[in-house]
């Protein structure tokens, strides 16, 4: 179905804006290969449609459009500012379009191209920028076989100026052009014919205009009433087919004195009608002046369209059409606007002359000749010397399906195959239309659809061959009967002899060579219908009259290219026979591979066909596509080739083993996608696998890395990245066993030779990219795809920059691997996502939890690759990533797989394991103390006795295990860490949590403490039991624990939440055991304030609850979450603005919920956002399978910071009111100076000043040093004292009473004083760091306070919390700074330092 817009409540709160850039470097990270921030507009994709997205320049996507159910989009190409795509469809968004689209990026909008358009699939797509044309290249009859063109000028369809294409299976595939733009390249399946015409055999008949055929049928279905009883007029038989001329025995008339007659024509079973053909009687006092028409079964009174015989100007009728009584006019064709399936009609006779009405001559007009499968339906049309029929091999049954319409079924043969059979082997069908005369038709083949039959798991493809006669080139198709409706397919477009004693049409169908589908208890039906003969011109050569049809013999004829110069004026019929005047050099290789595949017998071998052409700066011409050459210069090569000296040249090791589908060049680089897993001699082990690259100077292929599991149906070349759009699901890997995800794409970098992110996720099969675009039938979408990590901070309008991590990670055999099978619509109203309530995970914690307490949930599934946690860490002033999970990934450069831990440059996009052995098992805690990385979760380390916890020391790169004894389980089970922590209040040790009951010989159950210096166990206070899911710190110094999980004290005591406190080393419950209805999987403590503390878990009958606790006592929240969702983590985050709830959060702060969520109202979330009353969907995530995906945890890297927004005066405005207060100081300076003169003169009355003069030193006073005096005088004015109220910058006031303080490490940036309005101004940096330079110091370091856009001429940009090098501070407004992590150098407000 198409996809459709969900429509999601209007009451949906507006998606707050966090403010990502106050928490430092931030992460997220889960259990997704897709990502995007939730949408009121999302959308439910349908694999069974095709749809059309946007890649932005880093590869995220966004959706476009999608076709109806069934469609598919597989070219595309930009002419100005319009984006033109194409496929097989019929509607778009649901507005109907024909085969090709335009989409306008400007004003969002898709829209049909005119009418007359293509009527069957189109496969490629040409913009002529140069003519400003799109040339459309296919399998359509109309409005010229398989080629035309849309002139965008006109609006208008038009036919090439070659006339179109056809023979073989009359098919472009590709449009391209030369270097130079001279000429245009067509290829494909068709054949070419250049030279002589001779006429064919065969005229036609006279008494059967070729415009239309006769629909036969069986006068016990025709009923005329009332008739006459005049002999030999009272029988309505007598019109069908009269034997001579109008008079008894060949006319019927209506009884004498009727108004009104009726003729009524019955099938019970559909036919394709497109009008009728009455002639009238012009016997004595009898004839019919008017009538109307009425189809059935849906009894719709119908709009004819006629010539009208006097004028010759085309009329439209429907209740009073004219009925010419001029004898001189034998008949008149009366047509539908276009053809109808219908099961009959009935012709109301209302006008008359004399006594009644009559008829001498009725047929009803086919749209073209039929061939059944069932005999009985294959009547001999008027004037036939006999009907068409049909032979058969093998068992063929009849077979009937109810069509839902009273009295109406319909009549197929079938036939079981079982799975395995060969075509040859198998039962054939063939049928034998009778053609009355030669002319270029289409043949269509009618496939009923499998709902009516109930057989669509047992349907599959089959083989057409088509020969439409001597001499002529046969055409073969492989065709899908998997088709849940009635579907009809165009097997042929071309030239058609008639039947004769010598030769008759014939059209065969066998079972696929690769048949589609695994069949139903080991076998396939295939099933036989009816074919349709539609002609579409009677004269085929150009040249013959009415009666003559031509076809080529003789002259040069060429297989699947064709080169047209933009030159050439000739005008002419290529599906017939084009010049010798239009051949080109270039035409030879359509010459010499149909010689060289062994000439027209060879098409009908198989689906042969040239897919793409690249053309390269030497003037070598690359052709690839499905065939195997067997004489001639390239004999032996297969799929790929080249032309260049005049000839046809096999690659090496004769080209490759499969089908090539798309060609692109880069330089001497000549990329390959297809379906093949290696060159024709089997040279390179297999790692050719779908897509390849072909050195021209070298003359060698190689494989990028080991190519993908599945075929590449397009290759596109932007920003030096080959993107690669398929059917494939995973990036395969020289490594044994390992493979990286990838639902239908994937990206090749250049010049790092590797496969990265690709940029967008989807799952499903994509079947066209050129960079800009993607398209195909995919299952589920997401804006940014990402292996489980993305890197967030501040966007434009408040949106978060999304930054996903640049490499694929994968997984390994031995890993597990996400389900093969999920659904991949985001849940409405009762979603039913459930935990994995009875995984292996959750037996393992019901083992090592005592009886007496209920076991942890189990964690929402993490297969690989899932990111489960992560920290920040500074390497020589470089921040970089590390990250631990359930992943494998090869390093750029390595050789050897690494797996569980990364360690990832975001700037470079460079990612590293840990050297030596890795760890078996998934992480699930990271911590950095310094250089040393702790690690922990569920896992072993080869060589050492390590279980649940490591240590790595980073600036070794090494193991450092030595001494640490192993945690263990109880029961024998292993212990499993969730949890890794450290106090600012006992820096000495690390707290480790989980689910374990000893570490060593000690007995900790649950969480235990680590001396970093001896690596001994110390018990906190009396110890817990229970397993611990999260552990959270507040206080002055983080001297209390918050422990959370499925816990009691030591005495017994339950408490699913518990205190610690490291003064006294004391445990407590919070509350009492009932307050929380189950075991908490998440904490948070709202900015250190020991009474705001928040808990979520799952509550014994399975739902979830999120709490909250004020120092006293817990208090249930209300929120939208149901039964299935599965919290991992909660994270206090500050926001851009304040928000309007009332609850227990303060406005400048919401509270972030993540995990594997469903909200009644919006389905499946991976993280929402809480204000105390309302939860907010903000991310949605998917597995690589298109399933909901989940977030683990938020990191970030400040370890504290202000939720407090402070609000700065612009710099221009402080500068001007110290202008205005230092001069109005200098004023008063001045002024007191005077004072003090004229006092003191005074004094001296009129006594001569003889002292000597002393020597004037202004000149040695700096401008600065004043500027200095203004300044300080400034800050103190401004300020009120140079002294700030919080001197580290760190504190804030206690917002809620409690037990509550600060961290004294990485203290709030933000912090400073406050004027009564609310507005800070910082101090002059080089007092906060204490003056400026010293004369010795040539620089010193610095942080960003503020983000700077630095867009003025030697300005430097930078992000809050940048590291800075201070070059030279001497301008106490500006200073000039250099970037450690980019390099850069410019000048930045001082003021923005700290």
């Amino acid at each position: 179905m198409l996809a459709l817009l969900l429509l999601i409540p209007a009451v949906v709160a507006a998606v707050p804006n966090v403010d990502f850039d106050r928490m430092g470097s931030v992460a997220l990270v889960g259990a997704f290969a897709g990502l995007d921030l939730f949408q009121n507009d999302s959308v439910a994709f349908d694999s069974a449609s095709s749809t059309l997205f946007a890649r932005d320049n880093a590869g995220a996507l966004t959706r476009i459009a999608s076709t109806n159910a069934g469609g598919r989009i597989v070219a595309g190409c930009t002419l100005g500012d319009q984006y033109y795509f194409s496929g097989l469809f019929t509607a778009i968004n649901g507005v109907a379009a024909s085969n090709v689209a335009a989409y306008n990026p400007r004003s969002n909008a898709v829209a049909a191209l005119g009418e007359g358009g293509p009527n069957a699939e189109v496969d490629a797509l040409y913009c002529d920028s140069k003519d400003k044309k799109v040339w459309a290249g296919g399998s359509f009859s109309s409005p010229a076989a398989a080629v035309a063109v849309w002139d965008t000028a006109r609006s208008t369809w038009q036919q090439p100026p070659f006339g179109g294409l056809a023979g073989a299976q009359a098919k472009v595939l590709s449009i391209t052009s030369d270097p130079s733009d001279q000429s245009l390249f067509f290829a494909g399946s068709f054949v070419t014919s250049f030279g002589s015409s001779r006429i064919l055999n065969g005229t036609n008949n006279p008494n059967i205009p070729p415009s239309a055929g006769a629909t036969p049928f069986s006068s016990s279905l025709v009923q005329g009433s009332p008739s006459s009883s005049a002999s030999g007029f009272g029988d309505i038989a007598n019109v069908l087919c009269p034997a001579g001329d109008d008079g008894p025995g060949n006319t019927w008339f209506a009884a004498d004195g009727a108004q009104e007659a009726v003729i009524t024509v019955r099938t019970f079973s559909f036919m394709s009608v497109s009008g009728v053909r009455l002639g009238n009687t012009f016997q004595p006092n009898h004839g019919t002046t008017s009538f109307s028409v009425t189809t059935i079964p849906d009894n719709g009174v119908q709009s004819l369209q006629f010539a009208d015989p006097t004028t010759g100007e085309n009329r439209t009728c429907s209740s009073d059409c004219p009925l010419a009584t001029d004898s001189g006019v034998p008949y008149q064709d009366f047509l539908f606007s276009g053809p109808r399936a219908i099961t009959g009609v009935q012709v109301k006779l209302n006008g008359h002359t004399g006594e009644s009405a009559g008829l001498h001559y009725m047929q009803l007009l086919s749209s073209g000749a039929f061939a059944s499968s069932v005999e009985e339906n294959n009547g001999r049309s008027c004037f036939a010397p006999n009907p068409s029929n049909s032979t058969r091999t093998g068992s063929w049954n009849v077979k009937v399906a109810n069509t839902a319409i009273a009295g109406t079924v319909q009549t197929v043969l079938t036939s079981t195959v079982d799975v395995g059979t060969s075509s040859s082997s198998g039962p054939s069908f063939t049928w034998v239309p009778y053609v009355s005369a030669a002319g270029n038709y289409d043949i269509n083949l009618l496939v009923p659809g499998c709902t009516n039959f109930q057989d669509c798991a047992r349907r599959t493809s089959v083989k057409v061959v088509v020969f439409p006669g001597e001499g002529l080139s046969p055409n073969v198709m492989t065709i899908s009967q998997r088709n849940t409706e009635d579907a009809t397919v165009l097997i042929y477009s071309g030239p058609i002899l008639p039947s004769s004693p010598d030769f008759v049409t014939t059209v065969t169908m066998t079972l696929a060579d690769n048949p589609d589908g695994t069949g139903q208890g080991g076998r396939y039906d295939i099933v036989a219908d009816r074919v349709q003969l539609v002609l579409r011109s009677a004269n085929i050569d150009g040249s013959a009259g009415g009666n003559g049809t031509g076809t080529v013999t003789g002259g040069q004829r060429g297989f699947g290219f064709l080169e047209w110069p933009r030159s050439q004026t000739v005008t002419a019929d290529g599906t017939s026979s084009l010049p010798n005047s239009t051949i080109t050099a270039l035409d030879s290789i359509g010459f010499d591979i149909f010689n060289g595949l062994g000439g027209a017998s060879a098409l009908a071998t198989g689906p042969i066909a040239i897919s793409a052409i690249a053309h390269h700066s030497s003037g070598t011409v690359y052709v690839g596509g499905n065939f195997t050459l067997t004489t001639g210069s390239a004999s032996g090569a297969s799929s790929i080739l080249a032309y260049k000296d005049g000839a046809l040249s096999p690659l090496p090791n004769n080209g490759l083993d499969g089908a090539v589908t798309s060609l692109v060049l880069k330089d001497d680089l000549l990329f390959v996608g297809g379906s093949f897993a290696d060159t024709k001699t089997a040279s390179t082990n297999g790692l050719l696998r779908n897509v390849a690259v072909y050195d021209v100077s070298k003359n060698t292929w190689s494989a990028l890395g080991a190519g993908v599991n599945g075929e590449v149906s397009s290759l596109a070349l932007h920003n030096d990245h080959l993107q690669c759009a398929g059917s494939f699901t995973q990036i395969e890997s020289t490594q044994s066993g390992f493979a990286a995800n990838a639902g239908g794409v994937a990206t090749w970098d250049l010049g790092s030779s590797n496969w990265v992110n690709s940029g967008g996720f989807t799952s499903g099969r994509l079947t066209f990219t050129d960079g800009s675009y993607v398209a195909g039938n995919v299952g589920a979408s997401r804006k940014y795809g990402a292996s489980g990590m993305v890197l967030l901070k501040n966007g434009e309008d408040g949106i978060p920059a999304v930054s996903p991590i640049a490499n694929s990670l994968g997984h390994t055999s031995t890993q597990s691997s996400p389900a093969t099978s999920a659904s991949n619509r985001r849940r409405h109203l009762h979603a039913t996502t459930a935990w994995m309530a009875r995984s292996q995970v959750a037996r393992l914690f019901s083992r090592q939890t005592s009886s007496a307490l209920t076991p942890l949930p189990s964690l929402p599934p993490s297969p690989a690759p899932a990111v489960l946690a992560g920290s920040f860490w500074t390497q020589d002033k470089k921040e970089l990533t590390v990250v631990g999970g359930n992943f494998s990934f090869v390093a750029s450069g390595a050789s050897s797989l690494s797996q569980t831990v990364a360690i990832y440059d975001p700037d470079s996009g460079f990612i590293q394991g840990l050297q030596g052995n890795q760890l078996n098992g998934t992480v699930r805690a990271i911590l950095i103390d310094g250089d040393r990385l702790y690690a922990g979760g569920q896992f072993t380390l080869s060589g050492t006795e390590v279980a649940g916890l490591a240590i790595y020391d980073l600036s070794k790169n090494e193991w450092d295990v030595s001494g640490l004894q192993a945690l263990q389980g109880s029961s024998g089970a292993a212990p499993v860490v969730r949890s890794i922590t450290k106090s600012a209040a006992n820096s000495g040790n690390i707290i480790v949590a989980g689910s374990f009951a000893q570490a060593g010989s000690l007995r900790c159950a649950g969480v235990c403490m680590l001396d970093i210096s001896s690596k001994q166990w110390n018990t906190l206070g009396g110890g817990v039991q229970g397993e611990v899911a999260a552990i959270v710190y507040a206080g002055d110094n983080q001297d209390v624990l918050f422990a959370g999980g499925s816990l009691a004290l030591a005495d017994s005591t339950a408490g699913n939440a518990l205190q610690y406190t490291f003064n006294t080393s004391t445990w407590n419950v919070l509350g009492s055991a009932s307050d929380l209805p189950g075991p908490v999987t998440a904490l948070e403590v709202n900015n250190g304030n020991a009474s705001s503390v928040f808990a979520a878990g799952q509550a014994s009958g399975g739902e979830p609850f999120l709490s909250y606790w004020d120092g006293q006592t817990w208090t249930a929240l209300d929120s939208t979450l149901t039964g299935s969702t599965a919290i991992s983590h909660l994270a206090m985050v500050p926001l851009q603005e304040n928000h309007d709830g009332q609850g227990v959060i303060q406005a400048d702060r919401m509270l972030m919920v993540s995990g594997s969520l469903v909200d009644r109202t919006y389905g499946n979330v991976s993280s929402a956002l809480y204000d105390g009353q309302t939860i907010i969907p903000y991310i949605v995530s998917s597995s690589p399978t298109g399933s909901s995906g989940s977030v683990s945890s938020l990191f970030r890297s400040f370890a504290t910071f202000s939720f407090e927004r402070r609000k700065f005066l612009a710099v221009g405005v402080v500068i001007l009111i110290s202008i205005a207060i230092s001069a109005g100081v200098v004023f008063l300076i001045v002024l007191v100076g005077i004072l003090w003169a004229l006092f003191s003169r005074k004094d001296d009355k009129l006594t001569k000043y003889d002292a000597e003069e002393e020597e004037d030193d202004s000149t040695h006073h700096r401008p600065s040093s004043l500027l200095e005096h203004i300044n300080a005088a400034t800050r103190t004015t401004i300020l009120g004292s140079s002294t700030s109220p919080y001197p580290d910058y760190s504190s804030e006031k206690d917002e809620v009473p409690g037990d509550r303080t600060r961290s004294t490490d990485n203290q709030d940036v933000f912090g400073g004083p406050v004027d009564a309005g609310g507005f800070a101004r910082a101090e002059t940096p080089s007092d906060i760091m204490g003056g400026g330079m010293m004369q010795e110091e040539s620089s010193r370091p610095a942080h960003a306070r503020y983000s700077f856009d630095g867009t003025g001429e030697g300005e430097l940009p930078i992000s809050a919390g940048a590291e800075l090098e201070v070059l030279d501070d001497r301008d106490h407004a500006w200073w000039f700074v250099r970037d450690l992590k980019t390099g850069h150098e410019g000048v930045v407000p001082a003021a923005y330092l700290y």
